[in-house]
Order: C-alpha cells, then structure tokens, then sequence
C-alpha cells in the first residue's frame, strides 16, 4: 500500500493557494493510488521549536547515551523523520516568503536532516527509493525566461536538501503569479486550472 506524506506550511488556511494546490495533488494521488494512505503533518499545527543548545546535545550525542532528558528533547525530529522514512511520496506544499522557505518549513528540514538516519556519516544520503513533489506558490514567475529566475531560492533549497538527504527524483510545480489571486485579479479556480495538468502529472506517479 503505497504512503503519502504531506507536508502543509503556509498559516492562511482556507486563503492558502498552496493549501488548494494540496487538495487538487492529494485528490488526483488517491484517484490514481486506491487504498493508498495519506499522512499530514501541517506545521502550522505542529508546535515545532528551532533548533536549541539541548537538541544540539542530544544530536552530538550517540544514541546509547541519551539521558531521558536528551530523548525527550529529540522526541518529535524523531517522529518528523519516522513520517518521512515511513513515506514513498512526500509533498512539500509552500509559499514562498522573500525569496525563501517560511521559517517553519525551515525548522521541519532542521529536524529531519539526521546523522545516522537520513544522511550518513559518509554524507550520503540514506532516504533513497523515494520521490517528493513540491507544491510551490509563490507571488513571483521564476521559471525559464523569467527576469527574476535567479532570485528562485526556495526552489533550489529544497532540490538541495532533498537530493542531500537521498531523494532525487523531485517535481517542482511552479504556482507563479500566486499574487494575482490575493490581489482579486484572478480566481483561485482560475488559478488552479492552469496548474491542474502539472499537478496531475506528478500525482499519477
């Protein structure tokens, strides 16, 4: 039975354009999937913490010498990474902020890029046999042509952090012009149709 596992950021809920391109993905993965199972981890409900001074601790510290104090600081990266590993497709769905990831996406990659479990100490990495499709809105046009297409960060960050951690079959789904929606110039159902034959490409898969 194959996994789905989706991973929600954007906070605009039911205004979310990266939320809708979500439900069009996870609609056309079922269809094509039956008996599938779906898994969402929305970090917007998530109380995930940066990266502290003790989480470091417990990551430089082998395993078998994890105090319950170590244990519990690393307790959810560990569900983070188990959701992942348990995973055949991942979904990454965002918006684009100022160029980049939001911060709380930023903070999920912290917590699942693990030594021993994701990455090897070799700096291979571990999370191989897998694909992840990015579902990316994003106010601005990066793609091919386009005269900001070198300000495209989020894109390239989470091609790299993917391919770091083993996953290298990625698709992108490039939601440009996202602003147009906010900005009542276009529908959103306007919006999603154009994206509706790339979306269901990457979920027939």
């Amino acid at each position: 039975m194959p996994k789905l596992l989706v991973v929600e950021t954007s906070p605009r809920g039911d205004h979310s354009i990266s939320r809708h391109m979500t439900r069009r993905f996870v609609a056309q993965w079922r269809a094509a999937h039956p008996g599938g199972e779906v898994l969402v981890r929305d970090l917007q409900e998530t109380e995930l913490p940066f990266v502290t001074a003790p989480w470091l601790q417990a990551y430089f510290t082998p395993p078998e010498q994890h105090s319950p104090a170590m244990k519990e600081a690393l307790r959810l990266s560990d569900t983070l990474v188990a959701e992942l590993l348990g995973a055949d497709h991942l979904v990454i769905a965002t918006p684009v902020y100022n160029y980049n990831v939001p911060a709380a996406l930023k903070a999920w990659v912290d917590h699942i890029v693990r030594k021993g479990l994701t990455l090897g100490y070799d700096g291979q990495g571990l999370v191989t046999g897998k694909r992840a499709t990015v579902l990316l809105a994003s106010g601005g046009v990066y793609t091919e042509g386009s005269p900001i297409r070198e300000r495209d960060i989020a894109t390239r960050y989470l091609h790299l952090i993917l391919n770091v951690i083993g996953i290298t079959d990625v698709t992108i789904v490039a939601g440009g012009g996202a602003k147009g929606v906010d900005m009542g110039k276009e529908t959103m159902d306007g919006f999603l149709a154009r994206l509706e034959p790339d979306i269901a490409r990457a979920a027939s898969n």
